[in-house]
């Protein structure tokens, strides 16, 4: 059986960070993420999308590649911050935080 025909290939990713939104508008996504204007990102050929909550959100196809450089565009706008943690990020994925300034 081939996989992507069958059952089709997901990734899920999360957004982490005070007002960072996402919102399914007809085939398409509008995020919040902290800048002054909304950001759009359009289905491709072969893509859905699916929100499930406002901070988490599933990307399916039946092309593994273009399922994975689709989320990779996404996460690619607000990559999750070393400091904070904010960000677009796979569910799962571990974000590596540093130690900020020290204070007097």
């Amino acid at each position: 059986m081939v996989t992507g025909v069958t059952a089709g290939y997901s990734k899920t990713l999360e957004i982490v960070g005070v007002g960072y939104r996402v919102q399914a508008r007809g085939s398409d996504l509008e995020f919040a993420l902290g800048f002054s204007h909304p950001v759009a990102v359009k289905a491709p050929e072969g893509i859905r999308f699916e929100v499930q909550t406002p901070t988490r959100f599933v990307i399916y196809g039946i092309d593994k590649q273009q399922v994975g450089e689709v989320a990779a565009k996404i996460r690619r706008l607000r990559k999750p911050d070393p400091y904070k943690g904010k960000g677009v990020r796979y569910q799962g994925e571990v974000v590596r935080r540093k130690v900020g300034k020290s204070g007097k």
